[in-house]
């Protein structure tokens, strides 16, 4: 366990850098989780906890964008009331069904997702022809993907920045800025079931929060000036770490 000192100047600073992370590319959770981890909490109070400054980063991601005009909050209001219905019912799951198939699952998905935008190289550089519609996109993906971040979460944020590109024709920077309000509405949710379940360590939370906060903003005002020439190359990097993580974690260190 770290020493006590040093733990809460560490926590900011591991919430700055998966905030920045986050904002830009999703994938923060690869480097909160394993530092709380660390710091000796229990596996279930590192997943409250997590949620809880992951939340903050979440939201103030999903402020800046929404406030340069990326995310227009009126046009997500179906993807947000169905990806809470999703979010809720995968927070509940998750206390009663095994997680151990989709554990081993998620890693092939996030490999067709790497491997699809590596081999496309004009994804997402601008928008195109949606192939779906909201009124049926947003039910779908809103509860197939709510469940899953409420159940496991892990590449969340790759899954819904493919599915808008694809689906809805997004370019890849208003993608980003629209997975990360998906990403605030099923944080704030299943937060709300780690919470009434109190495993939630909060003033390590709230250290983890300041720093998620700087951290977003600092990511977000890159995604902006920088555009999708910068988003893509720091994509395909995130969801390559987070397919090495999982497949270590779900198939080596037993």
């Amino acid at each position: 366990m770290l020493h006590s000192e040093w733990l809460y100047p560490i926590l900011f600073l591991t919430g700055l850098s998966a905030g920045l992370v986050d904002s830009i590319a999703g994938g923060g959770g690869l480097i909160t989780l394993p530092i709380m981890l660390s710091a000796g909490m229990p596996p279930q109070i590192a997943l409250g906890t997590n949620k809880f400054q992951g939340t903050f980063g979440s939201f103030t991601a999903t402020y800046y964008y929404s406030r340069h005009r990326i995310v227009q909050w009126r046009e997500a209001v179906r993807g947000i009331f169905f990806t809470a219905i999703g979010a809720a019912g995968g927070a509940y799951a998750v206390q009663n069904i095994d997680s151990a198939f989709l554990g081993k699952l998620i890693p092939f998905l996030l490999v067709a997702v790497l491997v699809y935008v590596a081999a496309t190289p004009a994804i997402g550089e601008r928008d195109e022809r949606a192939r779906m519609v909201p009124r049926v996109f947003y039910p779908i993906a809103g509860i197939a993907l709510g469940f899953y971040d409420g159940f496991f979460g892990p590449g969340v944020g790759s899954f819904w920045a493919v599915a808008f590109v694809l689906a809805l024709g997004f370019n890849l920077q208003k993608a980003t800025g629209y997975t990360k309000l998906m990403n605030f509405t099923s944080n704030i949710i299943s937060l709300a079931v780690f919470v009434a379940g109190g495993v939630v360590w909060f003033s390590a939370g709230i250290v983890m929060a300041a720093g998620q906060i700087i951290g977003s903003r600092l990511g977000a005002k890159l995604v902006i000036r920088k555009g999708v020439r910068f988003i893509k190359p720091v994509f395909l990097i995130v969801v390559f770490l987070t397919v090495c993580k999982l497949f270590y974690t779900q198939f080596f260190s037993h």
